[in-house]
């Protein structure tokens, strides 16, 4: 499940809300080992993703780097490379 979690930092555009929102669902997915809460647990699951959303935001807006910013585009290209390289090509 976390392997779905995506760097979200020194992007050019920045991450955005809806990014930021889906990792931390996923975060909150893993820990409490639940993909659906039950409706007792869902008020709790619910205040997990935003309080972890949040803190996800102001830790990418205080971090600072040297680097240059990455692209979407050359983060998937890399990605299909390492898939390539790990399960050989698509099939047509």
């Amino acid at each position: 499940m976390c392997r779905n979690i995506k760097r979200l930092s020194n992007f050019t555009p920045p991450a955005t809300a809806e990014e930021i929102h889906d990792a931390a669902l996923q975060y909150v997915r893993k820990i409490s080992g639940s993909t659906k809460p039950s409706a007792a647990n869902q008020a709790a699951f619910d205040t997990a993703v935003e309080t972890i959303a949040a803190a996800t935001g102001d830790l990418l807006d205080n971090l600072v780097t040297s680097a240059p910013p990455r692209t979407r585009e050359e983060e998937a290209a890399k990605a299909a490379i390492r898939s390539e390289k790990r399960f050989g090509p698509k099939a047509a």
